[in-house]
């Protein structure tokens, strides 16, 4: 058997598939930044290799973030399908206006587990899972939750303003509760 045989064939080449996910927001990671104040965005990602989508930098949130934006990744169309540990990647990093991006943490939801098909027809029977996943430092230790929603058909159904976690639409009624409209 020659050395040519041995090396790992790239995957046929095929189209690509899009799918949208709503990274909503994270709970009590681990503070990375000692001296500033912890400014972070996500990238997500399938095959790192294809298409790597990020998040704007939450500037507010610290280890709390929320960043409340959909974002589309592309992969393989027939991944899933050839690969049952193929996943979301999710990579938390901390902003540095420096350029050395600090990691925070990563999470990993499996394909097979969240794109269970669906009918596009029939949004009502065909409901979003919202997610709550571990996130893991790079040491391998657990260290706070990532909070992601995920369409089963890859594709949001209904308008996003419909789902009702508009960060715009919290402030506003923060600040009619403030005024005494509310």
């Amino acid at each position: 058997m020659g050395e040519a045989n041995l090396r790992r064939r790239a995957p046929p080449q095929e189209g690509l598939r899009e799918i949208e996910v709503l990274i909503y927001s994270a709970q009590d990671l681990k503070n990375v930044k000692h001296i500033t104040k912890m400014r972070t965005y996500a990238e997500i990602y399938v095959e790192r290799n294809v298409q790597v989508a990020r998040t704007r930098v939450d500037e507010h949130g610290g280890p709390n973030p929320t960043w409340n934006e959909v974002v589309k990744v592309k992969f393989h169309k027939g991944l899933p399908e050839r690969d049952v540990m193929a996943a979301l990647n999710v990579d938390i990093y901390a902003h540095s206006h420096v350029g050395l991006e600090k990691p925070v943490g990563s999470a990993r939801v499996l394909l097979c587990d969240v794109l269970k098909g669906g009918d596009a027809a029939e949004p009502l029977d065909n409901p979003i899972q919202c997610l709550t996943v571990q996130v893991w430092r790079e040491s391998g230790r657990p260290q706070g939750w990532l909070n992601l929603w995920v369409p089963p058909t890859g594709r949001f159904l209904i308008r996003r303003e419909s789902l009702s976690f508009s960060v715009r639409e919290r402030e506003k009624v923060e600040e009619q509760a403030a005024e005494g409209l509310v």
